[in-house]
């Protein structure tokens, strides 16, 4: 009878397990526009093929690079995102480990002092409390299995493992922005470098007109007045330096701490003025749809969407009742001796089932809060792909009208140095006044300027615009 019994327990147990289902939603993958080609695509000196993963190798700087593979050995958001992912994988594994059964082993060794009853002799019958004392030793093992008849578990299981993903999107998102602040700052750095060589040519250059200036004086053919005018303009070119070398240092500050390293480590190596990284002619950005497939932070939505689902299923599986297997057996003795392997003195083995009859709505009121979460996750990832698609469509317009000013303020400045160069010949021969001069000198720094911060500003938008395309982890293993 008894293995009749057992034989049926297990019969039911396994049909329970093989026809098991997962209550609650499956995912889905919200329904969004997005449009077939980029707003603005003519004339920009982009194209619409697969965007390059190493974009930061089209500057063909070999500094650059070599600052980039430091940030990402070495930058500290990067390994907190990794430890980040890290943790997850962790929680994941405790969560994963309710699928299989459990099994602890116990041992016991007591010392018992008890009173019992005990009858005196010879016929009388009176009762005496006597002290009795003696060891108990005791070792066995309790095991315990949920079967996860209605996904409960599995579910749970499904948003950890979301939740894996999410952090590793997490990480790549903190690497597509460490890349880029990389990419900035360096830019700011040649381009405060190359401005501040610029201040001290036209400083030199309004030097020499000075002591021109106050030679013609002594010889009568200048006034004092084209003098101190002349040393107006040379003390208003020196006064951009200080703000130039203020910021090629604070940028020095930023790529050092970016590296990991204290905010001067990398002064030496990047204090000396080297060319700004050059633009390449032709930049792919790819297609609109594919930006969803390859930004970090709309994956990671996606990603957060999915455990939010499986959590939906999960706090729904509360309804139904949990099945579960115990068992524990061992052998116990009053001498340590005793105690030998076999079979046990003692054992217990059966099913359990738990069923919520009354919980005052908790249970519902958890799975309105699961809901509420999806639609919170799905709200977001739309959020995130029009965020993506806004970035990408600003950068792409800065881009261009960046290149339209380039090209005007390249042409201003050979006309200024024309204009400068004629007006010191006019001056010589006397045929125009000092004032001339001063004018064509001033507006040719005042343009060599602008078109200083024009060619900074281009490489900035670029790299803006790489990282809205979300490129540069592909290539980079964690």
């Amino acid at each position: 009878m008894r293995l009749r019994s057992s034989a049926a327990l297990a019969a039911t147990l396994s049909l329970l397990f093989l026809t098991s289902c997962s209550v609650g939603p499956g995912h889905k993958r919200p329904a969004t526009s997005v449009p077939q080609q980029w707003t603005v695509t003519r004339d920009t000196g982009t194209n619409t093929r697969e965007p390059v993963e190493q974009w930061w190798a089209s500057f063909n700087d070999a500094e650059f690079n070599k600052l980039i593979g430091q940030a990402v050995r070495a930058n500290l958001d990067l390994k907190l995102a990794a430890a980040r992912v890290t943790e997850a994988r962790a929680e994941r594994g405790v969560v994963k480990s309710e699928l299989f059964p459990t099994v602890q082993a116990t041992a016991l060794a007591t010392r018992d002092r008890q009173r019992v009853i005990a009858f005196a002799g010879g016929g009388q019958r009176t009762a005496t409390l006597v002290p009795v004392e003696f060891n108990n030793f005791q070792g066995g093992f309790d095991a315990s299995w949920e079967l996860d008849v209605f996904g409960r578990i599995r579910r749970g299981l499904q948003a950890a493992t979301a939740d894996v993903v999410a952090a590793g999107e997490a990480r790549r998102e903190v690497l597509v922005t460490v890349l880029g602040d990389v990419g900035r700052f360096y830019a700011q750095l040649r381009g405060f470098q190359l401005r501040l060589d610029i201040a001290q040519k036209n400083i030199r250059t309004q030097q020499d007109t000075l002591d021109l200036t106050k030679a013609r004086a002594k010889a009568g053919l200048a006034t004092e007045l084209d003098v101190a005018r002349a040393s107006a303009q040379l003390e208003a070119t020196q006064s951009v330096v200080p703000t130039l070398e203020s910021g090629i240092e604070t940028s020095i500050h930023r790529l050092s701490v970016l590296l990991g390293q204290e905010p001067g480590a990398l002064r030496a190596e990047l204090l000396s003025s080297a060319p700004l990284p050059v633009t390449p002619p032709d930049v792919p950005i790819g297609l609109p749809s594919q930006l969803l497939e390859r930004r970090p932070d709309v994956r990671q939505a996606e990603a957060q969407i999915i455990a939010a689902t499986a959590r939906v299923g999960e706090a729904k599986a509360e309804f139904f009742p949990r099945f579960l297997l115990l068992g524990s057996a061992g052998r116990q003795a009053s001498q340590l001796h005793d105690i030998t392997l076999g079979l046990g003195n003692f054992f217990a083995a059966g099913p359990a089932v738990s069923l919520p009859i009354f919980t005052g709505g908790r249970i519902r009121s958890q799975v309105r809060v699961q809901d509420a979460r999806l639609q919170l996750a799905v709200i977001a990832y739309r959020s995130s792909i029009l965020a993506a698609l806004e970035e990408t469509e600003d950068a792409l317009v800065s881009y261009a009208k960046e290149q339209a000013r380039h090209e005007r303020l390249e042409s201003a400045v050979k006309s200024n140095e024309e204009a400068v160069q004629l007006s010191m010949e006019l001056y010589r021969a006397g045929l125009t006044d000092f004032l001339s001069v001063l004018d064509a000198q001033r507006e040719l720094y005042a343009n060599e300027d602008l078109l200083a911060q024009s060619r900074t500003e281009k490489t900035l938008d670029l790299i803006a615009l790489y990282k809205a395309l979300g490129g540069g982890w592909q290539s980079i293993q964690p």
